[in-house]
């Protein structure tokens, strides 16, 4: 970030502070009540001193009811569960698919996200106040780590039906903080939490200081907070301490293993045993060990925001926020993950046995491999090599460790009034930089272990172009060991293998915005209320790059970082006009106490600043109608049209190789343990001839293996020829607040979303069902020479879908338009209060059904393997993260004079492995049966393609003393409920981790945690 920048910062939280300081500071002495999560159906939440708040409108109009359904969590709520981050108290509310957040490790960027509706992260808004702030990446979402949670006021969450007001990319919704305005006084938070297992503690500290100035006509408050986890690790908690086969039960691992793995000419692959032998059969890695349930976190944030009344017509308003992230992940040691190597037969380091193996596998005779052994220099007549794909873990080099600091400033500021009794306005900018640096470290180098087993003493390397391919010996290359055990590649070896690689991605945003809204004064003859408006402008412009050093853009040379970094550069901007009418049409009469149309639209001017580049023109609109038939009864009803344009990643990511989930390859004879589960594609047959038009030779096509870690290569990118897709939002529901019954309400609301033309890129099942059909064992005649097989690109050594990504492709899939993405469901809100006498009752229920949740790759296929695949309830490589059919949480508190006791029950209904996987057979059944002692759970009895119903208790005390000191103390997973146990490999590696699946579950156990907050 830039000096001006970071005095800028500097500049206006010091003017902050002094502004909050300059008059006496009003203590808050009134504890709120205690509160759950409920539905915003009125503006009557707002603050009336300030500007109306309502998520859904642009029209500040506090006698307006809300007609699109909110789910508001207030900040009781969120002080009540203790979470640690924003995405934590987003994951926990039903109808939310868990994303990118503090328990996912491998595949974390070192950023938080949102998913509504499992629709992805990268289709919803999340605003400050009503406003954007910089997103994070090219994707365009926003880092929810960077929410200042000390300032939330509270949270609204409104699905569908949000792009006419806030921008075509809302076309699963938006999520809005909403911060405390007028704020007078000083609050300090101090919190604690750690499980009952004494590890993954995390602290946090926000002070807040705000004050009234100029005769209450100005306010200024500033909030700095730091926060800090420790991770938690797979190999302290019983279930996760030994990797688990999903499709065997059996102890299972990564086929990068130690002692190595060897390809040679007509035999699969082989590891070196103790005897210095190659053997058919191996063990593998564990891995589980060395990953986390809970990312190590730190994080210091400063969030300042005043306004001030220059009249009553004119008012003045800013708001600054910074925060500096640290996430790390980490995961288990690098080594060479199945790179190809030229070996000398004399290297000192290969045992007889294997060498005697390798000189037979390529022809050499016995006397030629004897002659060869002695030959140490590539002059000497006899001196010969073989080439061999080595899959080596280094356990010696330690874990690889992934450090994301992201630094992120956004500034806004503008002025709003009154034009007249009934007109107002609103003009505001706003600029904001995000920076997100990542530092890998404990990689090995895939070019420099080239170099170091192309030697043929213990002290120095050769150099050369053996075969053709150059190796460069370098300055410093110590030959390393490859051979041996764990332990055998010495400390005097590491240095030269491994080295430091960085990435740095960038992203801003500018954005103007104006709004004028209003009564015409103007009303339907039997209607009490006018006609409502706002109208707009809006411009925004995005910039983002992705730079990385030579390391990581270089495909393979970080060894199992997955493919190469490639340098993106890119900006769009984009011009926008917007308007939205509320017509009150009936109102105080018969069966009518109101009736109110809502309509808006949004005209959008994209311009992508590349050359060639094309531009897009879109246009979004809404209508909206509630009718109150009494004044304890309302049915409300939506229609929102949205388009969302491609993002910067979407258009200006280049293609590259890295990794994605994979169990099972068709053409694979053998698992990953080399335990034969399949005949080899028979000579001849359909299977064979795909198999071979995808690169595999006749020579290993009996041999290929798995993707090790059900991991597989898959060839991506962004795609600048992809167009806008378009979504359509239907929501229709029902308000209960019955005068009769005190203290009630609940709301009933129906979704129904689906987007056409989806910019998506199919799931590995679909690219492996394009090419092979809806049996991927069974493909057509003909399927070989179809564009969809052939895309496909094999390893060229072993014919298998895993490797280095320099020569192994894997599965292709390039951003397109064709995907299709639908989900239906219903909303459930209920909420009761009432005084008992001796405490206050509050009651509060939210939960979520889901219907369906499609997704189809190619909306133009209508085979048996382009149709829909459903993922609701069910989990597999193909599904992501879990979202069930049915999950809801229910609260209930009793509020004493000065204590608070209040239980929270979470429900997660059960879910099955998906059936298509199994039928198509990019997935096997999930192992059912009785686990063996290798697993660490020998003796249970388990279902892997079945997870029970998942009920989780947290229980909360909250003592008020003195109106000025709170003190909170939970205990959440009450009963300590273990996760559900489904083995690795039955779904994507980000979230099926650790043989369960920690974003749904709670794999942590019981946790304890304590709050403290003063205020004066």
């Amino acid at each position: 970030m830039s000096n001006w920048k970071f005095r800028n910062i500097l500049l206006v939280s010091t003017v902050l502070t002094g502004a909050a300081l300059a008059a006496p500071a009003t203590a808050q002495t009134v504890p709120p009540p205690a509160a759950t999560d409920q539905a915003a159906d009125t503006a009557e939440t707002a603050d009336k001193n300030t500007d109306i708040v309502v998520t859904g409108s642009l029209i500040r109009n506090p006698n307006l009811s809300q007609t699109t359904p909110v789910l508001t969590t207030t900040a009781e709520e969120i002080g009540l569960r203790q979470t640690n981050t924003a995405e934590e108290t987003l994951r926990e509310i039903p109808g939310v698919v868990p994303s990118i957040g503090s328990a996912v490790n491998n595949g974390n960027g070192g950023a938080s996200f949102v998913d509504l509706r499992g629709l992805g992260s990268n289709r919803n808004i999340v605003l400050l106040d009503g406003d954007r702030i910089a997103p994070s990446g090219l994707v365009g979402r926003v880092d929810l780590n960077n929410i200042p949670q000390a300032m939330i006021e509270r949270v609204d969450v409104l699905t569908g039906g949000a792009s006419t007001t806030y921008g075509a990319d809302a076309v699963a919704g938006v999520v809005n903080f909403v911060t405390k305005k007028n704020f007078a006084g000083v609050e300090l938070s101090l919190g604690s939490q750690i499980t009952q297992r004494g590890d993954g503690p995390y602290k946090r500290a926000d002070l807040t200081v705000g004050g009234n100035f100029a005769d209450d006509r100005g306010n200024a408050t500033i909030s700095v907070g730091y926060q800090t986890a420790d991770p938690v690790y797979q190999g302290d908690r019983p279930y996760s301490v030994s990797n688990i086969d999903s499709f065997s039960g059996a102890a299972s691992g990564s086929g990068t293993t130690a002692p190595a793995r060897f390809t040679r000419p007509g035999s699969p692959t082989q590891q070196i045993d103790g005897n210095g032998a190659l053997v058919p059969t191996y063990k593998l890695f564990n891995f589980n060990p060395y990953n986390i349930y809970q990312t190590p976190f730190k994080r210091y944030n400063v969030f300042a925001q005043a306004h001030y009344d220059i009249s009553d017509a004119f008012q003045v308003y800013t708001r600054a926020l910074y925060s500096k992230n640290t996430v790390q992940t980490i995961i288990a040691p690098s080594g060479d993950f199945g790179s190809s190597l030229v070996i000398p037969y004399s290297n000192p380091y290969l045992p007889a046995a294997a060498r005697n193996q390798f000189c037979a596998s390529n022809g050499l005779t016995a006397a030629q491999c004897t002659a060869a052994a002695a030959a140490t220099s590539p002059t000497d007549p006899n001196f010969r090599t073989f080439t061999t794909n080595v899959s080596r873990r280094m356990p010696e080099v330690g874990s690889r460790v992934s450090d994301y600091v992201t630094e992120i400033f956004d500034y806004r500021a503008g002025v709003r009034g009154d034009l007249s009794s009934s007109l107002h306005y609103d003009v505001s900018g706003g600029y904001g930089e995000s920076s997100n640096s990542q530092s890998l470290q404990g990689y090995v180098l895939t070019s420099r272990v080239r170099s170091a087993a192309y030697a043929t003493n213990t002290t120095t390397c050769l150099g050369g172009a053996p075969g053709g391919a150059s190796i460069t010996a370098g300055s410093g290359c110590v030959p390393v060991n490859l051979f041996g055990d764990v332990g055998s590649i010495t400390a005097g070896q590491i240095p030269y293998l491994t080295g430091a690689s960085s990435t740095v991605t960038k992203t801003s945003l500018l954005q103007a915005k104006a709004v004028v809204s209003g009564d015409v004064h103007v009303h339907s003859p039997i209607a009490n209320d006018g006609i409502s408006f706002a109208v707009g402008g809006e411009y925004r412009k995005y910039t983002g790059s992705t730079v990385a050093d030579s390391l990581a853009q270089t495909p393979g040379e970080l060894g199992g970082a997955g493919g190469a970094v490639p340098t993106t550069v890119g900006s769009f901007h984009v011009y926008e006009g917007f308007g939205e009418i509320v017509v009150p049409l009936v109102q105080d009469r018969a069966f009518f106490k109101d009736l109110t149309a809502r309509g808006g639209a949004r005209y959008s001017a994209y311009t992508v600043n590349a050359p060639g580049a094309p531009k897009f023109n879109t246009t979004t609109y809404k209508g909206e109608l509630a009718w109150s038939p009494v004044r304890d009864l309302k049915f409300r009803g939506t229609y929102a049209r949205a388009v969302r344009a491609p993002n910067l990643g979407e258009l200006f990511t280049p293609v590259s190789t890295g990794l994605t989930s994979l169990a099972l390859d068709p053409c694979a004879s053998l698992s990953t343990n080399g335990t034969r589960t399949r005949a080899a594609p028979a000579v001849g047959s359909n299977l064979y001839n795909v198999c071979l038009a995808q690169g595999a030779t006749a020579g290993n096509i009996a041999n290929i293996q798995n993707p090790t870690a059900a991991q597989a290569n898959i060839t991506t990118g962004g795609n600048p020829n992809v167009k806008p897709e378009t979504s359509d939002s239907i929501t229709a529901g029902v308000v209960i607040q019955p005068s009769f019954f005190s203290g009630f309400n609940a709301t009933v609301d129906y979704y129904h979303i689906k987007i056409k033309n989806a910019i998506t890129t199919p799931t590995p099942g679909d690219l492996l069902a394009a090419c092979f059909g809806g049996d991927i064992y069974n493909p057509a005649a003909g399927a070989a020479g179809s564009a969809s097989c052939t895309a496909i690109r094999r390893n060229p050594v072993t014919g298998g879908l895993d490797g280095d990504p320099a020569t192994t492709l894997g599965l292709s899939g390039v951003l397109t338009n064709q995907g299709k993405l639908l989900t239906d469901g219903i909303d459930l809100s209920v909420n009761y209060h009432r005084d008992l006498g001796f405490a206050r009752l509050s009651l509060g229920f939210n939960g979520n059904y889901t219907f369906r949740s499609q997704f189809q790759s190619n909306q133009n296929d209508t085979s048996v393997a382009g149709r829909a695949r459903e993922c609701v309830g069910y989990y597999s490589l193909n599904c992501g993260s879990i979202l069930p059919k049915f999950q809801w949480s229910q609260r209930t508190t009793l509020g004493f004079d000065a204590f608070d006791l209040s239980l929270l029950w979470r429900h997660i209904d059960a879910v099955n492995q998906e059936p298509r996987s199994i039928a198509e057979g990019s997935e096997a059944a999930g192992f059912t049966g009785t686990l063996a002692a290798a697993t660490g759970l020998g003796g249970k009895t388990v279902n892997f393609g079945h997870i029970r119903p998942f009920d989780y208790f947290d229980l909360t005390g909250r003592v008020n003393i003195k109106r000025n000191f709170e003190m909170t103390v939970s205990v959440q997973n009450l009963f300590d409920v273990g996760p559900p146990i489904v083995g690795t490999g039955i779904g994507a590696t980000s979230f099926n981790s650790g043989n369960t699946y920690p974003s749904t579950y709670d794999a942590l156990g019981r946790r304890f945690a304590v709050g403290v907050k003063v205020r004066y």
